[in-house]
């Protein structure tokens, strides 16, 4: 099953986040060559493609996983938890309906 998470960014966690970015992006990566990321990316701060020094105001991904536990425990593992740089996490279960 699909699931979304949700993530806010702590206020001033930009940098912690530039740090972080590598370690995030491989398990991405990883979830990508097993065919499961339906689609992630962070939520610009600013209506611009690069937000500059105005940062992000968090993330979302959707990812298939077997259950809602194993879902919160990978976001729960996120380096970017583990930098600081969320100040929360939401995970929930998501149905694709377009595209097919």
């Amino acid at each position: 099953m699909w699931y979304s998470i949700y993530s806010k960014d702590k206020a001033g966690s930009l940098q912690a986040r530039m740090d972080a970015r590598p370690a995030h992006v491989a398990r991405l990566q990883q979830l990508l060559s097993e065919g499961r990321l339906l689609l992630a990316g962070p939520r610009p701060a600013i209506d611009a493609e690069d937000p500059g020094p105005a940062g992000f105001l968090g993330s979302l991904v959707v990812a298939g996983f077997e259950s809602l536990q194993e879902a919160q425990a990978w976001a729960d593992a996120d380096p970017y938890v583990e930098s600081g740089v969320y100040e929360s996490v939401e995970v929930t279960p998501f149905k694709r309906v377009m595209p097919l």
